[in-house]
Order: C-alpha cells, then sequence, then structure tokens
C-alpha cells in the first residue's frame, strides 16, 4: 500500500479513496499480532472511523494532511488516550491534544495509535520499554534505534504515512538510519514541545519520520509554529535560508575523528555518500571535530544529565522500582551533581558554542554518518551503556550547540541493514536542509 502522501492526496482528490477505506485496509495490518513491538496504545477500528466519516463531510483539497495516517510516539499527548513515556506507572489520560498533534489533525491526519519507546525517552537504542525491544524493521534481531523505535518501524512497516517521535540525543535521527527513513530533527523550538513528557525540557524536540524528505518536510511546515504555551516555542525568523549556495562547502570530520565502531562496512557507504554530494558540485572540507565530540560527552557525563532528573523527579523519587533498571540508573546518577556542578558544565557548554562558531564560517554545513554501527538486540543487552554511547557519537551534541539536522539513507549493508548520513547546519537552516536532501535524491 502506498502510504506516501503525494500519492493519497492524487487518489483522494480523484474521487478513487475515502479515509474510511483507508483505515480499513490499515486496520488488519495495525491490529496484527505485534511481533516487532511497534504500540503501546492501538486505536480501534471505529476510533480511527470516527476521525475518517469528520472528513469526508469536507473536500479533500481543503486539507493538507487530508486521510493522512500517523503515528505518535507515546511520550506525546493524544486527548483522551494514555502517554506512558513507556512507563505503565507514570501513565495518565491527556485531556487535550500536544501541540503539534492538534496541528496535524487539524490539517486532516489521522492518528492510529501510540508508539513503544525507550522509556522517558533516555537511549538510543529501542530496547528499554516494558512493553518489548522494539525490533528492527528489516532484520528483527537488531535494534531499531531509539528512542523513538516505534514511530520508526510503524512508517517503516507500512503502517503510516509519518510518525511524530521526540529528539533529545539522537532519537529522530538514529531510528531513522536503522530504518531506512528521513528523519527530521528540527531546530529546538520550532515545533512546540507543550503536551510532551519531558527529557531534558531545554533541549527537547519533536521529530519526524518519513519515507521521503517530501512528505517529512510537508509535515514540519504544519506542524511549526510560535507557541504561548511553550516557554522554549520559537519562529523561524524571516531571513532564514531556503536553500545552500550553488557552490557549498561541507565539512566531514577528520580521518582520525571517524568512529565507525568495528564496522567494516560503514566507512565505505559514508565515502560513497561524500562522493554524492561532491558529483552535485559541493567542496569538502575536513573540521577539526574534537569541540563536538567534547559537547556531546557533556549530555550525559557532565551535570545536563541532571534535567533528565529534574523532568521526573516527583516519580523517580517514589516510584523508583516502577522503572527500567537501565533507565532508573542513568537518572539517579544525576543526583550526585550539585548547582555548583551544573553551572561548571553550563560555562563548558557555552565555551564550546563559541569555539564551534568559526566552522560555520569555512563551511555551509557539517555530513557526518548518523551512528558508526548498528547492534543485535542481544549485544545491547550484553553491554546497554556502552553501545548506547556509541550510537551518540555524532548525535549528542547536536541540540546543545543549537543546531538544525536531517537524517537520510545512504546505502545498505551486505547483510541488508541501512546506513544513513546525517546533515546539520546551524539553527533555522531546516528549508535549506531539506532541499539537499532532496537534490540527493532522499
Amino acid at each position: 500500500m502506498n502510504l506516501n502522501l503525494s500519492h493519497l492526496r492524487a487518489v483522494y482528490l480523484a474521487g478513487r479513496l475515502k479515509p474510511s477505506q483507508l483505515v480499513r485496509q490499515l486496520a488488519e495490518k495495525i491490529h496484527a499480532q505485534d511481533t516487532h513491538h511497534v504500540w503501546i496504545y492501538r486505536l480501534s477500528l471505529e476510533e480511527m472511523l470516527t476521525y475518517a466519516r469528520q472528513l469526508e463531510a469536507m473536500d479533500p483539497a481543503s486539507l493538507p494532511l487530508y486521510g493522512i495516517p500517523f503515528a505518535i510516539k507515546d511520550n506525546i499527548d493524544l486527548a483522551g488516550y494514555p502517554t506512558t513515556a513507556a512507563c505503565p506507572d507514570f501513565a495518565y489520560t491527556a485531556d487535550q491534544h500536544a501541540t503539534v498533534v492538534k496541528k496535524l489533525i487539524a490539517a486532516g491526519a489521522i492518528p492510529i495509535g501510540k508508539t513503544n519507546l525507550d522509556q522517558f525517552a533516555t537511549g538510543l537504542v529501542g530496547v528499554r520499554s516494558p512493553y518489548g525491544a522494539c525490533k528492527n524493521s528489516i532484520h528483527p534481531a537488531y535494534i531499531s534505534g531509539g528512542s523513538s523505535s516505534g514511530s520508526a518501524v510503524a512508517v517503516a512497516l507500512g503502517m503510516a504515512s509519518f510518525s511524530l517521535g521526540t529528539d533529545t540525543a539522537g532519537s529522530g535521527r538514529v531510528p531513522a538510519a536503522f530504518n531506512n527513513l528521513v528523519g527530521i530533527k528540527p531546530t529546538c523550538g520550532l515545533l512546540s514541545t507543550h503536551g510532551v513528557v519531558p527529557a531534558c525540557r531545554s533541549l527537547d524536540c519533536v521529530s519526524i519520520f518519513a519515507r521521503t524528505t517530501e512528505d517529512a518536510q510537508t509535515v514540519l511546515q504544519i506542524a511549526q509554529g510560535e507557541d504561548s504555551q511553550d516557554a522554549y516555542s520559537r519562529p523561524a525568523p524571516t531571513y532564514a535560508p531556503r536553500q545552500f549556495p550553488a557552490q557549498f562547502r561541507f565539512g566531514v570530520p577528520q580521518a582520525d575523528q571517524l568512529n565507525f565502531f568495528g564496522n567494516t562496512e560503514t566507512p565505505a557507504l559514508f565515502a560513497q555518500a561524500i562522493q554524492a554530494l561532491q558529483a552535485i558540485g559541493a567542496q569538502k572540507v575536513e573540521v577539526d571535530f574534537s569541540v563536538f565530540l567534547n559537547t556531546a560527552r557533556l549530555l550525559y557525563e557532565g551535570a545536563i544529565v541532571a534535567e533528565r532528573y529534574a523532568a521526573i523527579q516527583p516519580f523517580i523519587e517514589s516510584h523508583a522500582e516502577a522503572m527500567h533498571p537501565v533507565t532508573r540508573k542513568i537518572i539517579q546518577g544525576a543526583s550526585k551533581f550539585s548547582a555548583a556542578d551544573a553551572y561548571r558544565t553550563l560555562y563548558q557548554l557555552k565555551a564550546n558554542q563559541a569555539q564551534v562558531k568559526p566552522h560555520w564560517a569555512e563551511v555551509d554545513l557539517i555530513v557526518t554518518p548518523t551512528a558508526g554501527t548498528i547492534y543485535t538486540i542481544q549485544e545491547v543487552e550484553q553491554d546497554p551503556i556502552q553501545t548506547n554511547s556509541n550510537l551518540g557519537y555524532y548525535t549528542n551534541f547536536m541540540n546543545l550547540l543549537d543546531l538544525s539536522a536531517i537524517a537520510i539513507p545512504a546505502g545498505f549493508q551486505q547483510n541488508g541493514l541501512p546506513f544513513g548520513i546525517t546533515l546539520c547546519a546551524p539553527a533555522f537552516h531546516d528549508q535549506a536542509l531539506a532541499d539537499l536532501a532532496q537534490r540527493l535524491g532522499r
């Protein structure tokens, strides 16, 4: 079933399909045995039909997302349904939609369910959930990536046209890479986080998964906008670039700073991705990546991790035993930091941000692997901290440095598992990054 936005819009406008017919076709797939552990809550057929029938009283041309099915990470509120953040004892029933969900439904999109995640959005692996380890859509022995695991797999398995995730440290990019999807990590504040269970509130953003950049970008344009209910919300400035220069320069980490964690195939795939950029006339520039890597370490090794503790402090202090043991260990570890530690970390972050600025005089964007390698579920369970840390090598610095990013597919390993790259640039380069991804055929 072709769920791309342009295809569905064409058949709706031609009168060859109605939203109620689409959700009936999807229902069998959505409600089949959940062998990949995609879902925490699935809307019933009747619940989906309620949305569909309301749309059928309208002109399909009047709504940009008319009849488009989408999935929602279960740390984002859907009114009338539970939000669990993958912790049953934490669950509550949302009394209103998250702002982004409200915008998408108003544009005609149909919610189909709430997806699995690494508990409290803490992890890049997709296995830290009492609802089961979410399995890779292509090779189920492998991880799906996290924390937005179910959101990515739902799209990859053809259950949704697009999905919402969140991205604090890579959760909107790593699952995209591992499931051959496009993942937009927008500029922080571009999409409201009102109605999202915070991980690190000052660093959180809502992310978007889709099969194509065109679809993801369409959703981004509809979902964005300043929100008075979110103190971290901010509008895109009028001067935000829509394209990179015709003769642009892209940075890549110095050769000794690239890390593929023992994978023998992904270095060649990254080299091919670089060649594809050069083929459209771009100039490669090696950059010293050390400040990016040093910034990445601040997220979990510095006092910034205490923001995760602050996000759920009442719950963890009264229900610590209800949490996944790895998640609990990470978040409880933050209690060792003092207020003085927090300020010292913020001073270091400010210094790092200043060191990064000269890079943008040398290059227009930076290109990295999204993740250097991928692991089996068993490998992650055997070494949950180090494997997760390895997956964050190219992602953990992004929101700390206020960057925009898009993760795109970049080939396959011999076992069929996908590889992806990430294009990143300063804040509010979202449109320019999407334009470049489309120029690369993504």
